[in-house]
């Protein structure tokens, strides 16, 4: 077989052109992409305005909702973080239920056990409270007792603290059980320590926070006027004020019992109290009087731990009040504008603003760290969540019609007093 040389070499030459066009046209291409590339860099670097001129702007609309993150500590970028209302919510389910029961814990006392007593519904056990403007991570005891360790806590004032104190307690004793060291001899001040933590919390019994001689038994019912010294602060609480690291200080409905007032040492007047030929006051003007008082010594006292100042809470008697067959029939929440504050507690709280907002100016001049704790409205909501006959131990087990004391005041634990320690660690431990 004979090869055509001439052939071979001539498709030889065509191999050699096409594949010289096809090298100049990929450096061709080559040296575009860079000079475009280049390009690109520069306005990047140096023409940053032109970018935010191509920027289309969207139309202002109402807000969407931020989604909640199941990781508590991502912040939706929606949510605002520098103003946080965590007191203007709704109360929504909470399938998981309470942190504890009777039965997990030891220290509910017996008139706010709804549980032990007999309550026969549980439908008020399963709601949360949510704030609005934010998230609001439910209480973390093991968190919270790091946080304390070496710290002191007070919870300053009438049966609603205690009311408090006892479901903070029972929600920390699920990470250690505190331990009782100190009583009074009627076993209303109380002091309990987690060893742990070195963390100590005192309940400090002073319904009025001046001093009071108080002539009361235990179901509220009175044989004297209170004698109630306006200008006299209570050293229940004084003794221990600078030793005291966080505490949550408040009164309330007790001004609204029949007394006797002192200033220097000397009755200026009553409430209540005919037949004495005193002046009858009112209790508007020795509400006003304590409450300055009180947070105007706060304001000063140059304390540099955390003091919150609690306002009074409303009750959900209906038809009539604590002794006169007042009644709280509700079992479930109320939505907001259903309730409204009863006239009692309207005035009480106009007091209380009153005189915060008068002593926070003061306060953080003398760099006291003075806040404001407003359940409220949170606690408006919630008629369902008192012991109402349940006060009692099974008030109808042998007469199902037996007229019984209610309680629309307190608070059953476990309940919406629980959702105040989700408020108080965020102020304290995420604020």
């Amino acid at each position: 077989m004979r090869l055509n040389w001439k052939s071979c070499s001539l498709n030889n030459h065509h191999h050699i052109l096409v594949k010289l066009v096809i090298a100049v046209l990929l450096v061709g291409l080559a040296f575009r992409l860079f000079v475009s590339r280049s390009k690109g860099f520069a306005s990047d670097l140096e023409s940053p305005v032109l970018e935010k001129e191509q920027v289309q702007w969207p139309e202002s609309k109402p807000p969407v909702p931020a989604e909640i993150s199941e990781n508590e500590d991502q912040i939706p970028i929606d949510v605002s973080t520098e103003k946080c209302d965590l007191f203007t919510g709704d109360w929504i389910p909470n399938p998981s239920g309470p942190a504890y029961t009777n039965e997990s814990c030891p220290l509910i006392e017996g008139h706010q056990n709804c549980m032990r007593n007999g309550r026969p519904d549980s439908g008020y056990l399963y709601w949360k409270w949510n704030p609005r403007d934010c998230q609001l991570p439910q209480f973390n005891a093991e968190r919270f007792l790091e946080f304390m360790r070496n710290k002191a806590w007070a919870l300053i004032g009438d049966s609603i603290s205690r009311n408090h104190v006892q479901s903070l307690l029972c929600m920390l004793s699920s990470v250690e059980q505190p331990v009782e060291v100190y009583h009074d001899e009627q076993y209303k001040t109380k002091r309990w320590h987690f060893k742990s933590y070195n963390f100590t919390i005192w309940n400090i019994w002073s319904p009025f926070l001046v001093k009071a001689a108080i002539f009361e038994d235990n179901d509220g019912v009175s044989t004297a006027e209170v004698q109630l010294h306006l200008d006299k602060l209570d050293t229940t609480w004084t003794d221990v004020y600078q030793s005291l690291d966080y505490m949550i200080i408040s009164t309330g409905k007790w001004f609204l019992k029949a007394a006797i007032y002192h200033e220097n040492d000397t009755i200026v007047g009553c409430h209540i109290c005919p037949g004495k030929n005193l002046t009858e006051l009112g209790f508007v003007y020795a509400y006003n009087k304590t409450l300055r008082y009180v947070v105007d010594f706060i304001a000063t006292s140059k304390h540099k731990g955390l003091i919150f100042f609690r306002m009074s809470t409303p009750d959900h008697f209906e038809n009539g009040e604590w002794h006169n067959g007042g009644n709280c029939p509700k079992t479930t929440p109320a939505k907001e504008g259903e309730i409204e504050i009863k006239d009692l507690n309207r005035i009480l709280r106009n007091v209380e603003l009153e005189e915060f907002e008068k002593a926070a100016a003061k306060a953080a001049d003398n760099e006291v760290n003075l806040k404001l704790l407003d359940f409220t409205n949170l606690l408006l909501l919630r008629p369902d969540g008192h012991p109402g006959p349940y006060r009692q131990f099974r008030p109808f087990a042998e007469n199902k019609t037996a007229v019984v004391q209610n309680d629309c005041l307190h608070w059953c634990l476990p309940g919406p007093m629980d959702s105040w320690n989700d408020v108080i660690m965020e102020m304290v431990v995420n604020g």
